[in-house]
């Protein structure tokens, strides 16, 4: 009989023991605080389809003069977004609107800042064809990207069929749904438990957003937006972005925009849908001010009174909500 190796057996005892020890030492599993991101019936997600959608984000012949891509207005260090005021399309031209963060979108109800579109795959097609952003008639972009064959043998090999506009909505979807952020300080203090995540000034900032004032009436927690278009009072009159109002032409949506996630808010600058509002503390005295007064401005935006120590809690809490572990893929 062979004998066994002593080595073995104590190695063979650690392992068996070791998450015993681990619970004893105190040590946390990753508490998952999303739910699963739902994919649609009609577009499954699987790594090689999130791959391609990946190099299509990343892919600027997406667009008319092969200068910009998905990324140009989305970048990854920037959460996914370009810290413009507004975005620049091909030959720099300026878009309408600010660029929001695309992480966590695959728990979006709505797409667009009108939130007028149900899915990403719709929501992909719109950039391409704008004028002011890609400016490229669909049509043209396959018969480009039909002609790189790692895309005609990847849309093969994925989805059997030749490259299309399926195939290149449904992958950019995809890339899209799988860019998660869900594990800040804020989120180990408060779903991990770990008392010091974050500094006893964001503590006191989030008592002052959860418990005194209106600010989870919009931004609740985990994913810090109600999802749905609201008028905050940005303005007492509306220029020419009207908001929702471009989609059905009904007054009751002049100054609607979809209310963003908070979540990495402090790399997303410049705020608001039109980059109007440059700092957490701008924004932070536009709400205390009770906002300008439109007439379809949500009853929630009330007056309130802050003192410097209070807004400094305050923008520490929102600073706590920073997340950059998704960077991993792009360093």
């Amino acid at each position: 009989m062979r004998k066994i190796d002593k080595s073995i057996l104590i190695i063979g005892g650690i392992l068996l023991v070791f998450p015993f020890l681990m619970q004893c030492s105190g040590a946390k599993e990753r508490v998952a605080i999303f739910e699963d991101v739902v994919h649609p019936d009609f577009n499954p997600s699987s790594e090689a389809k999130v791959e391609l959608g990946r190099k299509l984000f990343f892919d600027k012949r997406l667009s008319k003069d092969n200068s910009v891509s998905c990324a140009t207005c989305h970048l990854p260090e920037y959460a996914f977004t370009d810290r413009l005021e507004v975005s620049r399309g091909v030959e720099g031209r300026r878009t309408e609107r600010n660029s929001p963060s695309i992480l966590n979108a695959g728990y979006l109800k709505t797409v667009m800042f009108d939130a007028h579109l149900p899915t990403l795959e719709q929501q992909v097609i719109v950039p391409i064809q704008e004028h002011v952003e890609m400016d490229m008639h669909m049509l043209d972009l396959l018969k480009k990207l039909q002609e790189v064959e790692e895309y005609a043998l990847a849309a093969k090999e994925i989805f059997d069929r030749d490259f299309d506009a399926w195939v290149l909505t449904r992958s950019i979807a995809a890339f899209e749904r799988s860019l998660i952020s869900d594990n800040s300080n804020f989120d180990k203090f408060y779903y991990q438990k770990d008392k010091n995540a974050i500094s006893e000034s964001a503590k006191r900032g989030w008592k002052l957003f959860s418990e005194e004032l209106y600010c989870t009436k919009c931004h609740p927690a985990p994913h810090f937006t109600n999802f749905k278009a609201e008028d905050n009072g940005l303005y007492a009159e509306y220029g020419e972005d009207k908001g929702r109002f471009r989609i059905h032409h009904d007054t009751a949506d002049i100054g609607m925009f979809k209310v963003p996630s908070l979540r990495n808010i402090e790399l997303t600058f410049p705020y608001m849908h039109d980059g109007s509002l440059k700092t957490l503390s701008e924004i932070i005295d536009h709400y205390s001010e009770g906002g300008k007064g439109h007439f379809n401005q949500s009853q929630e935006i009330v007056a309130f009174e802050i003192d410097n120590n209070q807004k400094e809690d305050l923008i520490n809490f929102l600073n706590s909500l920073t997340d950059t572990s998704y960077m991993k893929a792009y360093r």
